[in-house]
């Protein structure tokens, strides 16, 4: 199982929407609120560059922004 983790807030509707298809996908992810926690939005801005969410981070190597359901089905192995 391939470790996945996102940078998002609450008020983020991509991010609502990655986390809806990782649960209906059965992927476990851990979830990081940027909005309140200030050490996890430091390094998701060293590790994206920006502040712009949801930054989905797989296996500590492969980093998206944004919500591409298609890119996620394919590093992860499920359907689109």
């Amino acid at each position: 199982m391939k470790k996945v983790e996102i940078y998002s807030t609450p008020s983020c509707h991509f991010c609502h929407m990655a986390k809806e298809y990782f649960t209906a996908n059965n992927v476990p992810f851990t979830d990081y609120n940027v909005a309140t926690d200030t050490a996890k939005r430091t390094e998701m801005l060293e590790k994206s560059g920006q502040l712009g969410v949801p930054v989905i981070v797989i296996d500590d190597q492969d980093l998206i922004v944004g919500f591409d359901q298609e890119h996620l089905a394919s590093l992860l192995g499920i359907p689109a």
